[in-house]
């Protein structure tokens, strides 16, 4: 798929969407791009804390493989 096909799905995507979560987000990933801010500045500290949780479980090595997530719910 070109990038004028996948352009033009996520307008209708967008058009479409109800998610003020998700519609916020994406404002902050636009503007993010279009500044020279640190996308990390704009995360909340909830987003930041889940972030440094995930890092620190890869530093310690709890982590799960994908086919080991798709074994352990039947996927």
């Amino acid at each position: 798929m070109g990038h004028e096909a996948i352009k033009l799905e996520l307008i209708e995507w967008l058009t479409k969407l109800d998610d003020n979560e998700t519609i916020e987000y994406l404002k902050i990933v636009k503007d993010s791009k279009s500044n020279e801010n640190d996308w990390w500045d704009d995360l909340s500290d909830i987003q930041k804390q889940g972030i440094e949780r995930g890092l620190n479980d890869i530093k310690n090595g709890r982590t799960m493989s994908h086919d080991e997530v798709k074994s352990k719910y039947g996927l």
